[in-house]
C-alpha cells in the first residue's frame, strides 16, 4: 500500500489540498494522509522565533476542515487519515474514522497514545524515527497486536541515501509481523527498495509543486514519481505470482514452433 503523505504541504488552502488529493488519485494512489495538530497545545520553543508557529497556525486543520478533506477524499475513491500528536488529536481523528491512525516519530515514546490507538483503530502505524535502541526494543510488547505496524523511519528532512539505515528495517522485519517504511529521501528509490525488501506499506511526502512554501514541499515526490511508485507496487505483486516451475501455457507457442528451428 502506497500512502501519499500530503501532511501540511497545502498550508491551510483546502482547494490546494483537494488538488493534491486529485493528483494522488491520477497517480493510482489509493490513500492520502494529513497531519492533525492544534497550535494551542504547542509548547514554547524555537518555532516561536523562526516563523514555524505561524506556519503551524496556517496549516491547522480544525474538525470542520479535516472533515471536508476526509469526505472529499472518500468521494474520489481514496482513503484518508492523519498523524496525531496528542490525545486531543486522537479524539478528533476518531470522530471522523477509526480505520487508520499514524503515531509520528516525535510521539513514539507515548505508549499511552499507542495503546489507546491499538484499542480503537483498525490499523495503527507507528514511525520509529529518532528512537534510542531501548525504546525501539520496547515496541516488541505490541508484537502480538495484529493492527500494529511499525514503520522504519529516519527523522532527517530531507534524508540522504547513506543515512537511510535499512539495517534497522531488517531488525524490524526480524522482530515484528508486519513492517512498513516512512521515507524522507528525495525521489522514490528508497521506497522501491523498501517494497522490494518486503515492506507492507510505504509512505512518502507528496506535493504537486516542489516550489510551494514549506520545508516538506521541497523534497516531496511529485505526481509523476508517485505514479511510478504505484505502478512498481503493482508490478511487484505480479512478479511474486507463483506460476510453478513447469512450462506455462503462454510459452507453448515458442516451445512448439521455435525450438530447434535452426539446424546446424
Amino acid at each position: 500500500m502506497i500512502i501519499a503523505e500530503i501532511g501540511w504541504n497545502f498550508l491551510g488552502n483546502l482547494e490546494l489540498a483537494k488538488k493534491m488529493i486529485l493528483a494522488a488519485k491520477t497517480s493510482n494512489c489509493k490513500i492520502v494522509k494529513f497531519q492533525l495538530w492544534d497550535p494551542k497545545y504547542l509548547k514554547p520553543g524555537p518555532w516561536d522565533k523562526d516563523g514555524r508557529r505561524e506556519i503551524y497556525q496556517k496549516a491547522f486543520l480544525n474538525d470542520e476542515k479535516y472533515k471536508e478533506i476526509y469526505e472529499y477524499s472518500i468521494s474520489q475513491g481514496l482513503d484518508c487519515f492523519a498523524s496525531v500528536f496528542n490525545m486531543n488529536d486522537f479524539d478528533r481523528l476518531k470522530r471522523i474514522s477509526n480505520k487508520y491512525i499514524k503515531i509520528p516519530s516525535p510521539e513514539v515514546y507515548d505508549f499511552k497514545l499507542i495503546e489507546k490507538s491499538l484499542n480503537s483503530f483498525q490499523t495503527v502505524y507507528v514511525s520509529t524515527g529518532a528512537m534510542k535502541i531501548e525504546e525501539l526494543e520496547s515496541l516488541k510488547q505490541y508484537n502480538s497486536e495484529e493492527n500494529f505496524i511499525p514503520l522504519h523511519c529516519v527523522s532527517i528532512y530531507p534524508l540522504k541515501s547513506e543515512n537511510a539505515n535499512f539495517q534497522k528495517f531488517e531488525y524490524l522485519k526480524n522482530n515484528f509481523n508486519k513492517v512498513g517504511y516512512s521515507g524522507h529521501c528525495e525521489g522514490i528509490n528508497d521506497a522501491i527498495y523498501a517494497l522490494s525488501k518486503g515492506a507492507c506499506c510505504v509512505e512518502k511526502h507528496f506535493t504537486i509543486d516542489n516550489n510551494l512554501e514549506g520545508r516538506d514541499n521541497k523534497f516531496a515526490i511529485t505526481t509523476e514519481e508517485l505514479k511510478k511508485l504505484c505502478d512498481f507496487e503493482n508490478d511487484l505483486k505480479n512478479f511474486n505470482i507463483d506460476m510453478g516451475l513447469d512450462l506455462q501455457d503462454k510459452e507453448k507457442d515458442v516451445f512448439e514452433n521455435y525450438r530447434g528451428r535452426w539446424r546446424g
